[in-house]
């Protein structure tokens, strides 16, 4: 299969990334993060999420966000709606496309959500609902595809209903996300196989943690199977509150140079990537989690 003449990327630092930070952030901050980000180019940022700030304390103040960024046409800006009153929330915040998740390993679904896989699934109905009748996109996301913390290894078999039930019930795409980072690059092109037996190629993303240091390889391993969505993180923030141990999500600066480097067109300018990158890691007091941004940075 030959490689994708584009891809884009789905810009998850503001929410994924910053979510599992310990420190407070200001919205100022956050703002700027995402206007630094629309100014780079990214078509697709996911800016926050509308969960109860008892939970996920660094997501409060996620509609404030929302009022303070610079929304440029096409750039989708988007959030995280995991129940109806995130979903309402999120659209009084002005939000027009909302994400939603469940998890391949019920293990992982019971410590996280505290109910089984359908249950989950359940819940979303009535966001389904709720998005067609106010014209609001829904993207799903599946959790550990390819390992999980409790249960170990993940089949594609396990994954595959699970995202065939989100797209069945409305989501335009299905993000698969290897949560704790196991995953190789030849257990990624089984993955995509099999699933997209069920779920079209072309509907289908991937979201890849660097634990073990095969993000990019299983970047590389997914374009070969013909998928030209991934989710990535600027500065390689985030991991997973629930999976001891995860290291964050793909940067993005190294995924564009990644495809960069095969010819692939993303729209992205990397210098000002970078420097996105380098501004909120000074925020953060934390050095950048991306490879390419630290020898760049080295010249």
């Amino acid at each position: 299969m030959p490689l994708p003449k584009e891809v884009r990327l789905v810009e998850v630092g503001p929410r994924d990334g910053l979510q599992n930070e310990a420190q407070p952030i200001s919205v100022a901050d956050k703002v700027r993060l995402v206007d630094d980000l629309t100014e780079a180019g990214l078509a697709y940022i996911e800016v926050g999420s509308f969960v109860s700030p008892k939970w996920v304390p660094q997501m409060a103040g996620s509609a404030e966000v929302f009022a303070g960024i610079q929304q440029r046409p096409g750039v989708t800006y988007a959030a995280l709606a995991p129940n109806l009153r995130g979903f309402e929330d999120a659209l009084a915040a002005g939000v027009k496309e909302v994400a939603v998740f469940a998890a391949a390993s019920e293990a992982f679904s019971q410590r996280n959500i505290n109910c089984s896989i359908s249950d989950s699934l359940k819940r979303f109905e009535p966001i389904m609902e709720a998005a067609r009748n106010h014209g609001v996109r829904v993207r799903g996301y599946v959790s550990c595809v390819l390992g999980c913390p409790y249960e170990g290894k993940v089949s594609a078999e396990q994954v595959a209903p699970v995202a065939r039930a989100l797209h069945d019930m409305g989501c335009y795409e299905v993000s698969l996300g290897d949560t704790i980072g196991t995953g190789t690059a030849g257990d990624t092109r089984r993955l995509f196989e099999v699933v997209s037996a069920l779920v079209p190629r072309e509907q289908l993303a991937g979201h890849f943690h660097d634990t073990y240091g095969q993000a990019l390889a299983n970047v590389y391993a997914s374009l070969l199977e013909g998928i030209n969505v991934f989710d990535s993180s600027v500065a390689g923030l985030g991991g997973c509150p629930y999976a001891k141990g995860a290291t964050g999500n793909i940067a993005t600066e190294d995924v564009v140079y990644l495809l960069q480097g095969l010819g692939i067109a993303t729209g992205i300018d990397l210098d000002r990537l970078i420097a996105a990158g380098q501004r909120i890691s000074s925020v953060l007091g934390r050095g950048n989690g991306s490879r390419v941004a630290r020898a760049r940075s080295a010249q």
